[in-house]
């Protein structure tokens, strides 16, 4: 981000983990505070309060996250002394409050301001609030790090266990519905969206949640289950569910999820989406399926689409090659029975294309409308049939 971005253009971001960080941004909050309360004084007190009053980024930061999650049998002040003593005697917990404060200012374009992330990101509050719980879980203070727990998943709607390990430089971004179980492990430089689930798979004990490496990025709402490994630098697609590993810088999507590129040598990327936030770019290769769903719904029975299918030229579609030797619906049907396609199970689509070839003796006179009964009939979603058309 260019320094002209900051309020202190004169002092540029230092190096990410060096002694001067935290000193730099606490500096900017301050800052960006008095300039936030001269623009709109009834906000001002409330600045002081929670920001300018206070003389160090550990003291600001404990003020503000004990207001947040105190209530009548849980009083603030009590709170904002357990979350300074912590604080302030760990500088690792400090060093990932800052790189968490980073992760979320240049990660998001919606976070204008360092100030804004302290005060107001949720997921970032009930990340730090996280830290102190445990903390408190290998201090063996566990009954309150469980009413911690309960009181951040209150507030925040946030739920991660104690004993989970966190990283630094986390994004969770906009943080509703974040389930993190006991022995899930979160890498450095990770970006979750809301609506994430890291769970098990059952009511068996022991080591059962996902292991998840550093600079990951998983979407809005995706599940992963079990005690599996999302490899360093891999992508997780929104609403996916992951029940097996995934390997280093490869995307998983769907449900079940599969890898993009196929099992045995699935596409890979050189960036780290954990902090480049890239969620699209595995489905440029897919965009021509778009082209194909439109045609599909414009003609009235499968020859017809197998007719206008002819005079589009997609030759990044698998298989294209493949249909246009057949150049007939039916013998396309029969060679595809072999092939699975992007979460396709061959036995499912065996059953579908008989079906198809049972309507009137012939597949392409068949309507569009029975094509998708029949697929939906079989278990087969409208966007894989959509991707099937286009083989």
């Amino acid at each position: 981000m260019p320094a002209a971005e900051f309020l202190n253009p004169s002092t540029p971001p230092p190096p990410l983990g060096s002694a001067e960080e935290e000193a730099w941004v606490w500096n900017q909050i301050k800052s960006e505070a008095r300039c936030d309360a001269d623009a709109e004084p009834a906000l001002a007190s409330y600045l002081y309060a929670t920001i300018l009053s206070h003389s160090s980024l550990e003291r600001s930061l404990s003020f503000h996250l004990g207001n947040k999650l105190c209530c009548s049998t849980l009083l603030s002040t009590l709170l904002y002394d357990l979350f300074l003593d912590i604080f302030s005697n760990d500088a690792t917990l400090r060093s990932a409050t800052v790189a968490d404060l980073r992760a979320c200012r240049f990660r998001d374009p919606a976070c204008v301001s360092f100030s804004h992330c302290l005060l107001n990101y949720k997921g970032f509050l009930a990340c730090q609030a996280h830290r102190v719980a445990h903390k408190l879980w290998t201090q063996s203070r566990k009954p309150l790090a469980l009413a911690l727990q309960s009181r951040i998943s209150d507030v925040f709607a946030v739920d991660i266990h104690p004993a989970a390990k966190v990283g630094k430089g986390i994004l969770f971004d906009h943080a509703t519905g974040v389930v993190v179980g006991e022995t899930a492990v979160i890498g450095n430089n990770v970006s979750i969206l809301h609506h994430v689930t890291l769970g098990g798979t059952g009511n068996l004990g022991g080591d059962r949640h996902p292991k998840i490496g550093d600079g990951v990025l998983i979407g809005a709402g995706a599940t992963i289950l079990g005690n599996v490994k999302i490899g360093e630098g891999a992508k997780i697609g929104a609403g996916s569910m992951v029940l097996r590993d995934v390997p280093p810088r490869t995307t998983a999507v769907g449900n079940p999820a599969r890898l993009v590129g196929g099992k045995e040598q699935p596409t890979k990327h050189e960036e780290t989406p954990g902090e480049s936030m890239d969620h699209t770019s595995f489905i440029s290769d897919l965009s021509n399926y778009s082209i194909i769903w439109k045609q599909f719904f414009a003609t009235k029975t499968l020859r017809q689409f197998n007719v206008s299918l002819c005079t589009i030229r997609l030759p990044n579609l698998p298989l294209w090659k493949g249909y246009q030797r057949s150049k007939s619906l039916s013998r396309w049907l029969v060679g595809v029975r072999k092939k699975q396609l992007y979460g396709i199970g061959s036995q499912a689509y065996v059953t579908f294309s008989d079906a198809l070839s049972g309507h009137a003796g012939r597949a392409s006179s068949t309507s569009s409308s029975t094509v998708i009964a029949e697929a939906i009939a079989h278990g087969l979603t409208l966007m894989q049939l959509a991707i099937a058309c286009s083989f």
